[in-house]
C-alpha cells in the first residue's frame, strides 16, 4: 500500500499535522527499511517529519521496525558498548574513536557504527582507518578489549538509504535520530547517544524512558557521542525506564584547556595514539565520561 496513508496524517503542516501511534509508526519505518518506498514517497517522509518532529511514541515505533530488521553484531562475553557516529568533526577533532579505544582498554567490548552523512565533515571512519581498524563487512561477534566499526550499511541497507537522504536535502531526519538510540547487538548493551540541541534532549530521554534501554547520554562534541575536551557535559543514565543524572555540567570559565589537533583524520590518529601511549593526558571530560561508563556495563 505504501506510505501515502501516513504521510496525509504527518504532513499536514506544523499545526495540523497529527502524530502516529507505536505500531503505525513500526509498520511505516518497516516500509523504509525493508524499501517498499519510491525515492519521492521517502522524500515526502523526511520534510514532513522535520516540519513535525517525531514524538517519543513515533521513535519507539522507528525503533522496533529497526530493531527487527538490523543485521546484529552477535553478543559477546563481554561488556558492550555502543557509540553511534554519524556527525563526524566539523570545527573540532573526531575523539569517538580515542573514547572507544579508552574503553576497551579497560576491558570492554565496544561496537561503533556510523556513516558519512556530510561529505564537509571527517568521519569516525576516516579516523580509525588511520589508527589501522577497518570498517567491517559483516557483523561479527566483538571480544572483550576490541573494537570494531560497523558501516550503516551492513546493518541495514534500507537505513543507510534513509540516512542518505541528508546528502540529497540538506537536512536532517528521523533516522539521524533513530540511529543515535538503537541497539545494533543481539544481546544487553549500553547505548551511549548524544544530542547538539536542547530539544533532542527532552525528546531523546522520553524515548529512552519509554523504550526502557540501557543508556547514558549526555550533548556530545558537535553531534558525536564523546564528550569536549574542554568542558565537561551533564550526562545522565537511564535503565528500565528511570533515568538518574550521574555528572552534573561543568559550569564557569574553562579551566585547562587541552591541546588539540586540527580536524584532519591522520593529525587526530596521531593526538589519539600519544594520548593511548601516555605521552599526552586524557582530557578530564572524556576521563570522566569513561568512567561512568564502565561503572554502568560493569555494574
Amino acid at each position: 500500500m505504501g506510505i501515502s496513508q501516513y504521510i496525509k496524517d504527518i504532513g499536514r503542516g506544523k499545526e495540523g499535522a497529527r502524530s502516529l501511534g507505536r505500531a503505525q509508526a513500526a509498520d511505516l519505518m518497516g516500509q523504509i527499511l525493508d524499501q517498499q518506498v519510491s525515492d519521492l514517497e521517502l522524500g515526502a517522509f523526511c520534510i514532513a517529519m522535520r516540519v513535525k518532529g517525531e514524538t517519543a511514541e513515533e521513535m519507539a515505533g522507528f525503533l522496533d521496525a529497526t530493531h527487527a530488521r538490523l543485521n546484529k553484531v552477535p553478543a559477546g562475553q563481554a561488556p558492550t558498548v555502543v557509540l553511534p557516529s554519524y556527525n563526524g568533526a566539523r570545527k573540532l577533532p573526531v575523539l569517538t574513536p580515542l573514547l572507544a579505544l579508552l574503553l576497551a582498554r579497560e576491558g570492554a567490548a565496544v561496537v561503533v557504527h556510523g556513516s558519512a552523512t556530510e561529505d564537509t565533515r571527517v568521519s569516525s571512519q576516516a579516523v580509525m582507518a588511520e589508527l589501522g581498524i577497518g570498517a567491517a563487512q559483516a557483523c561479527t561477534t566483538v571480544q572483550a578489549g576490541q573494537v570494531i566499526f560497523v558501516p550503516s550499511g551492513v546493518l541495514n541497507a534500507g537505513l543507510d538509504r534513509l540516512l542518505a537522504v541528508r546528502r540529497v536535502v540538506g537536512l536532517r531526519n528521523p533516522g539521524h535520530s533513530l540511529v543515535k538510540q538503537m541497539n545494533p547487538c543481539d544481546g544487553p548493551a549500553l547505548i551511549v547517544g548524544s544530542y547538539t540541541h536542547p530539544e533532542y534532549l527532552q525528546s531523546m530521554s522520553a524515548t529512552f524512558a519509554l523504550t526502557g534501554q540501557h543508556a547514558l547520554l549526555l550533548r556530545g562534541t558537535e553531534g558525536e557521542p564523546v564528550a569536549d575536551a574542554r568542558r565537561t557535559p551533564a550526562m545522565d543514565v537511564f535503565k528500565n525506564g528511570r533515568a538518574q543524572r550521574v555528572q552534573a555540567q561543568q559550569e564557569g570559565p574553562l579551566g585547562l584547556v587541552p591541546d588539540l589537533p586540527g580536524t584532519e583524520a591522520a593529525a587526530t590518529a596521531r593526538y589519539i595514539e600519544g594520548v593511548l601511549q601516555n605521552l599526552l593526558p586524557v582530557p578530564q571530560p572524556i576521563a570522566l565520561q569513561v568512567q561512568h561508563i564502565l561503572r554502568e556495563v560493569n555494574a
